[in-house]
């Protein structure tokens, strides 16, 4: 969960300690579409995976991207 951290405190602009799984576009501002984008290509070269449009359309917050790696096979430490 720390290299997700990571990269979603990079990226939305906000500290580590507030993320969590229900994160999403609604309670924080710099969740825009372009930055969504940029979560995603950064959690594929993070974690070595790839989405489908389909599944990247239905990430709506923190606990879904977790799912998404998850569905993968990737296990993210807590």
């Amino acid at each position: 969960m720390q290299r997700l951290k990571s990269i979603l405190s990079k990226i939305l602009e906000i500290p580590e300690e507030e993320i969590s799984d229900n994160t999403s576009s609604e309670n924080v501002s710099t969740w825009d579409s372009y930055n969504a984008l940029l979560m995603v290509s950064e959690v594929e070269g993070e974690f070595k995976a790839k989405f489908t449009m389909e599944e990247v359309m239905k990430v709506k917050n923190v606990k879904d991207i977790k799912e998404l790696i998850k569905k993968r096979g990737i296990e993210l430490h807590e």
